[in-house]
């Protein structure tokens, strides 16, 4: 059976993304296939008994192994350059399975307070009713993650750049404080994907995805991963393994494809965002603009120096707070009104209405949460029409 024989280690990201974690079949087919089926049949109880038991590696039953599934999570680990990945139903999914695998009754997080509005649900609501404790902090404040650490601390969570400011954590330095405190550091990649951004080179653990995202990159489904070192990942693996929330072969497929155009898609993204980031700063009806790649930015420089690209996500304040902002994002024609990302069509939400709705007054306050605030996740249309079609509600407001 043929076989791309150059070692992966020595390929580009690129290669990765087109040629990662694809063992053809016996029917030598040259694009991944996929594999629409629960069970796996055997020749004779003996192979099915070696199968089940662990003692012969081979697929038992889709759940927690499908062929089509392991080629997307080979090919993630290998462009994060991590040991392994475990594919979950969703982004929310794999957070759930990395902290139920990793934690117990009494420990505690970390994380930081600009992050996800599901999350903040999740760690508070859900997590605190087994115990597990959450404490957030400024993403950027090292010194406030090293204050908010104790004994009974086991995990530190960070999304950086966070949504929808685009505030940056010193990924390097976190994962320090981490490894002093014998904690384990995870880091949301979902904005920047191995393409602009590698947390595990730099330090973490532990890498998390919403699948849906950018790797999708076309808005068709819904998944997650997590990757990291074999050890940890092992214990994710049973969390979905025993509770169930499997990714699709389909949806498996979906991701790997477009594994394979990402780093192109991820540039442009990034040049569109630039180009409109700098277009608001300059208008009059926009307060201020949250973009890491704008030298105005407070992480600018961070940002310059662990990532390879300042993403697609923008946020932005106009003069009139909720009022002002829903006559812009009402004035679109162009822009989805949506609050998904990672998408080749631009979207815009109202973060404090929408993704960030179910936190409470405080909690979108200390995260930076303005009514004013929209965000933009900046697709690949020409950026003329983007522009313009922002341009008819900001114009109005002036």
């Amino acid at each position: 059976m043929q076989q791309d024989q150059t070692p992966q280690q020595e390929w580009a990201l690129e290669t990765l993304g087109i040629r990662a974690g694809h063992q053809r079949t016996h029917e030598q087919e040259h694009g991944e296939p996929i594999f629409p089926t629960s069970s796996f049949v055997y020749g004779s109880a003996a192979e099915a008994a070696a199968k089940f038991s662990g003692e012969e590696p081979g697929n038992v039953y889709s759940r927690f192994t499908n062929p089509t599934v392991r080629t997307f999570e080979q090919r993630l680990a290998a462009m994060e350059g991590g040991e392994r990945c475990v594919a979950t139903s969703s982004g929310m999914s794999a957070i759930l399975a990395t902290v139920l695998a990793l934690l117990e009754s009494g420990d505690e997080i970390v994380a930081s307070r600009s992050l996800f509005g599901s999350t903040v649900s999740l760690f508070d609501k859900y997590l605190g009713k087994l115990g597990i404790t959450t404490r957030y902090v400024e993403l950027s404040n090292l010194e406030a993650w090293e204050a908010a650490v104790t004994p009974a601390t086991r995990l530190l969570f960070a999304e950086t750049p966070s949504n929808p400011l685009s505030e940056v954590v010193d990924i390097e330095e976190l994962a320090r404080i981490a490894r002093r405190h014998d904690a384990w550091l995870a880091i949301d990649n979902c904005f920047l994907t191995p393409a602009l951004q590698r947390p595990i080179a730099l330090g973490a653990d532990l890498v998390i995805h919403s699948a849906t995202k950018y790797l999708d990159g076309q808005g068709r489904a819904i998944g997650g991963a997590v990757v990291g070192r074999d050890k940890e990942l092992e214990e994710v693996f049973g969390v979905v393994r025993t509770c169930g929330p499997c990714l699709s072969p389909f949806n498996a497929w979906i991701f790997t494809k477009g594994l394979e155009t990402l780093n192109l898609r991820m540039r442009a993204h990034c040049e569109n965002a630039r180009i409109l980031a700098e277009w608001l700063e300059g208008h009059p009806a926009v307060a201020r603009v949250h973009y890491s790649g704008l030298a105005t930015h407070p992480q600018h420089e961070l940002a310059s120096r662990q990532q390879q690209g300042y993403g697609a996500v923008l946020g932005f304040e106009v003069k009139g707070g909720r009022e002002a902002a829903w006559s812009v994002i009402d004035a679109t024609r162009l822009l989805s009104i949506t609050g998904n990302l990672g998408d080749v069509k631009t979207t815009i939400t109202h973060p404090g209405t929408t993704t960030h709705g179910r936190l409470s007054e405080d909690q979108r306050d200390a995260a930076g949460i303005t009514e004013g605030l929209i965000r933009v996740a900046v697709g690949l249309e020409a950026i003329e029409d983007i522009r313009a079609d922002l341009a008819r509600g900001l114009d109005a407001l002036v």
